[in-house]
């Protein structure tokens, strides 16, 4: 394994001087040479305090970090071959684009054609060739986030870090960014470790997406996988619009868990390690987009509408379902998938598409 986290964990005392605060707690982590790994989580989850233990910006209270089969977990940021493109990108106002990007080159003694050649494979790798020359304020914001990863990509770390970097970019260019850090990544074949709260950026960029929550990690995969198979109820909704419908175990059969929702019974998949008795209540995770409404209440249930909206590519609804409020999403509508207010609608739910976890 390329880079490992055993055991991590930080803690901090308190301002206050009441009880210490444990960022991140005994977080095990593999990640594989050449992986993409978002650490993706809200506010306060450790995500940021996890990367920044990596990056040796943190020392760690407990647990080791181990590269390419060494312990670094002691060593500064300087001798552990890292890399971090950062939220402010924090490229120097003085020095021109070819400057900021030669900057750390000149440190490890790097000069003349050498230098040259390094900065300008990085310039054409982030495609800024022919801005060399320009100051920074004299960019715009998008290639002024791509000068702060080509500096970073001209040492050649082992592993490249990004800390929010696209979170003061307007959406467009969000969306234009993450695609061209994702296929410099790949270009390149190296590690990265990115840490987001936003889960569309987790989803198109990364190999192995990283929940956490609390400073724990609640669950590692890939993007099908955390969307479709969460663990639980937290990852379930922090990723993509989640409805939760409360049904009744029954008991199992040898394709899945037998629930009853309202007045009807579907067989549903679970995790592999879900324990249900006959008689517990449980949580049916439904996407919206795996509910399809009939007109006129025809469906095996019946919901009324209480909100819709028009967006052009999709239309929008709240339901009243089996007593719980619910969105349905009908991408590509046309005028006859179009329900008013107040309107009674059959549901159809995708059964394949939904999946059972704990209450």
């Amino acid at each position: 394994m390329y880079l490992r986290l055993e055991n991590l964990s930080k803690i901090f005392a308190s301002r206050d001087g009441g009880k210490e605060v444990r960022a991140v707690d005994s977080v095990n982590l593999e990640i594989e040479q050449g992986d993409f790994v978002t650490l993706l989580g809200p506010s306060g989850c450790g995500k940021t305090t996890t990367l920044r233990l990596i990056a040796g910006f943190e020392f760690p209270s407990e647990g080791r970090i181990v590269l390419d089969g060494k312990d670094i977990a002691d060593e500064p940021p300087n001798k552990r071959d890292m890399a971090m493109v950062f939220q402010s990108y924090a490229i120097f106002p003085h020095l021109s684009v070819f400057e900021n990007i030669a900057y750390g080159l000149k440190i490890r003694k790097v000069a003349g054609a050498d230098l040259r050649r390094q900065v300008s494979h990085a310039l054409e790798m982030t495609e800024l060739s022919g801005l060399e020359n320009r100051q920074p304020n004299q960019l715009s914001g998008g290639q002024q986030q791509r000068v702060a990863l080509a500096r970073c990509l001209v040492m050649q770390p082992k592993v490249l870090l990004f800390d929010e970097p696209l979170s003061n970019l307007d959406a467009k260019l969000r969306v234009q960014m993450r695609s061209e850090i994702r296929r410099i990544q790949q270009d390149l074949g190296i590690t990265s470790v990115y840490v987001t709260h936003d889960q569309d950026e987790a989803m198109v960029l990364a190999d192995k997406i990283v929940v956490m929550n609390g400073g724990r990690i609640e669950q590692v995969g890939g993007a099908l996988e955390i969307y479709r198979r969460p663990v639980n109820r937290f990852v379930a909704d922090f990723i993509g619009q989640a409805n939760f419908l409360p049904v009744t175990v029954l008991g199992r059969k040898s394709d899945g868990w037998r629930v009853r929702l309202a007045d009807i019974e579907l067989v549903m998949d679970a995790a592999p390690e879900a324990h249900f008795a006959a008689g517990d209540q449980a949580l049916l995770l439904v996407r919206p987009e795996s509910m399809r409404l009939r007109p006129n209440g025809e469906g095996r249930l019946t919901g009324r509408v209480e909100r819709t909206a028009y967006l052009g590519s999709l239309a929008e609804y709240d339901l009243e379902l089996a007593g719980q409020r619910v969105a349905a999403v009908r991408y590509d509508p046309g005028e006859a998938d179009l329900y008013p207010v107040g309107a009674q609608v059959g549901v159809e739910l995708i059964e394949e598409n939904m999946y059972l976890i704990p209450g």
